[in-house]
């Protein structure tokens, strides 16, 4: 059931609705308040739109090196478990 978290986002209120717990939804909320007074106080974009789309694409750029971080330890994990069951079964 989806519930209704009030939430600030650079001084403005915003009412986010989701099935995920509050805290998660307050966490993410303030991660981009974060970014939002971040960007806004070392760039010197013009309004809330260019400092948002600024932040959106800051956090794009976050998620997309943790993602290849991710996919190339998982790569890694592969290799090895299939190194690893290859040595177990030459054993028999």
């Amino acid at each position: 059931m989806q519930k209704a978290v009030e939430v600030k986002i650079l001084g403005q209120k915003v009412t986010l609705r989701s099935d995920d717990d509050e805290q998660h939804i307050r966490r993410v909320a303030e991660y981009v308040d974060g970014k939002m007074h971040e960007v806004s106080k070392s760039a010197s974009p013009r309004g809330k739109y260019s400092v948002a789309m600024l932040v959106a694409l800051n956090i794009a750029d976050e998620y997309y090196r943790l993602k290849d971080s991710h996919d190339a330890v998982t790569n890694r994990v592969d290799r090895l478990i299939e190194r690893l069951t290859t040595a177990l079964s030459d054993d028999d």
